[in-house]
């Protein structure tokens, strides 16, 4: 899941990157509302947050022009106004939850959760792969309802092919839902995981299939007998 977070302090800014990507999640900056309507009129988000009094365009304009381009990316703003007209102005506009400066980080977190939540409620609650189930909302993954350990990294590489199931995903698009724009990350961090999950999914005789020159595929042990590793 990727987070774009839109905040000219950058002190904050990196007090909520650092606890989104230790939860898991990838994380894009910007620090002003220009630089944030460019992000989200190339890159698709799973949630945005967003502050109101940003350099070169505020954030009222920002939502607006997301909403005028009829996405439906779920925005939390996160600012220092706190007056009544300012809350209905940006609940009006399309924002899905507003949180005023300073709040509390676990507070923050619920509604971030809750956010995402909100957002794959129309694809469902859970994906499933043979005997293995993916719980969006508690972000985890089981086998006949028993936990199956994953690192938080590896979930997120196993969600993105679970979502995409009969497809071939490619290295790109898994570096693009997985790493923000500064995280250290790329194609052979990829392929680590990957090479970590066949091993760990091998019991439930699920595998990640290699298409060379393509990316990768999620099917059941046997659909096709060659792995190009």
């Amino acid at each position: 899941m990727r987070i774009l977070i839109v905040e000219d302090d950058a002190v904050l800014a990196a007090a909520l990157t650092r606890a989104l990507s230790q939860a898991g999640y990838a994380v894009d900056y910007v620090d002003n509302g220009e630089d944030a309507h460019r992000a989200l009129s190339n890159d698709a988000y799973a949630l945005v947050l967003l502050d109101i009094a940003l350099p070169k365009m505020d954030g009222l304009a920002v939502l607006r022009r997301l909403r005028e381009r009829k996405s439906r990316v779920p925005v939390l703003i996160l600012t220092a106004r706190d007056t009544l007209d300012d809350r209905v102005a940006g609940l009006d506009l399309g924002a899905d939850d507003y949180m005023t400066k300073p709040f509390d980080l676990p507070e923050f977190e619920a509604r971030v959760r809750a956010l995402i939540r909100r957002g794959q409620f129309d694809a469902g609650k859970s994906l499933t792969h043979g005997s293995l189930r993916f719980d969006l909302e508690a972000h985890r993954l089981f086998h006949h309802d028993v936990p199956v350990e994953l690192s938080v990294r590896e979930l997120a590489v196993l969600e993105v092919l679970m979502s995409r199931q009969g497809q071939v995903v490619t290295k790109e698009q898994m570096v693009d839902r997985l790493f923000g724009w500064g995280d250290d990350g790329g194609s052979n961090a990829i392929e680590v995981y990957v090479h970590r999950m066949r091993k760990k999914l091998e019991p439930y005789n699920i595998n990640i299939r290699t298409v060379r020159g393509m990316g990768y595929l999620l099917e059941k042990s046997g659909e096709n007998e060659r792995t190009e590793n």
